[in-house]
């Protein structure tokens, strides 16, 4: 049976706990114990090799676990310096976003020696003349944008990610001044799946029947056009640690960001957490395997596409 479509399976790596809704260290060290490890296992299972992309910041207080990602085959990439709401790349001027971006590249390439290529922002904010500053700071692929995805307004910077809604599907490279459409720039963008709903693991967590539906759509979709899949989820969505509180840290500073994007987001993300989200995740990577799809890193799709 021949192969009918590419899937890149990609990991966002920070210090979020999601039980205690904060960015924490201590939640590093459960990454580094439990999250990581129960995912690497998973993808050696299912001969997965997959992209994994690590905040500065987890990488500089644990980098163990770049390593152990890049020592099992996975590509190293950058999600940058931080994942502190306010450090957000729509929100920081060209020159803070440059610095984040080389910042967290050289953190990566001093643990590995090793090129990093690949970049994805925290929460999957950008602005719209983001290809620029990444190319200065040499990068080759981003994968941030999520087209024709449509809940945005449960995160933070809901009105840019409305840009979303017109993006192309289908990997692109994207315009030098915008990165939100086609054109001639050297900067790939290769989309996480969606449509209206995302294909991501917190969306597999918390509505498994609906995200079962979501990802034949896109099947049928791969079949008819060779949309690739780009699934996304986070080692700390496979570790199991204790609550320090039942308080909602409000990261907002306006009321109805704050009950969407903290309250409301929160109490949906932390269903089906740790060990319990291991059998729901492996069904998916089941899928794939069964219909005989390439597993790619964003490295080697770029690689691909530029060959």
């Amino acid at each position: 049976m021949p192969i009918k479509g590419k899937c890149l399976i990609t990991n966002d790596v920070e210090t979020t706990s999601i039980l205690n809704h904060k960015l924490r260290d201590k939640t590093g060290e459960y990454v580094l114990n439990q999250g990581m490890p129960r995912l690497l296992d998973l993808y050696d299972k299912y001969e997965v090799k997959a992209t994994f992309f690590f905040t500065g910041h987890i990488a500089k207080l644990y980098p163990q676990i770049v390593k152990m990602a890049y020592e099992r085959g996975h590509e190293v990439g950058s999600h940058g310096l931080t994942h502190e709401v306010s450090q957000a790349f729509d929100v920081l001027s060209p020159e803070e976003q440059l610095s984040h971006l080389v910042q967290s590249k050289h953190i990566l390439e001093d643990i590995i020696g090793d090129e990093i290529v690949s970049f994805r922002a925290p929460a999957a904010r950008v602005d719209k003349k983001f290809p620029m500053i990444l190319s200065e700071a040499g990068f080759k692929v981003d994968s941030s944008v999520s087209s024709q995805r449509l809940d945005m307004m449960f995160s933070f910077g809901a009105l840019k990610k409305l840009n979303w809604l017109t993006a192309p599907r289908k990997a692109y490279f994207t315009k030098v001044d915008n990165i939100f459409r086609k054109g001639d720039s050297q900067i790939l963008e290769v989309p996480i799946s969606a449509m209206v709903f995302p294909y991501i693991g917190t969306f597999m967590r918390i509505a498994p029947f609906l995200n079962r539906m979501t990802k034949q759509v896109l099947y049928w979709e791969t079949l008819c056009n060779g949309r690739q899949f780009v699934f996304l989820t986070h080692p700390n969505e496979f570790i199991d640690e204790e609550r320090e509180t039942n308080e909602i840290e409000r990261r907002a500073n306006n009321y109805i960001s704050y009950l969407l994007g903290d309250v409301i987001r929160h109490k949906m993300k932390v269903k089906n957490l740790g060990e319990k989200a291991l059998p729901i995740y492996q069904r998916e990577l089941a899928f794939f395997q069964e219909k005989k799809f390439e597993f790619l890193t964003c490295k080697d799709f770029y690689n691909r596409k530029t060959q």
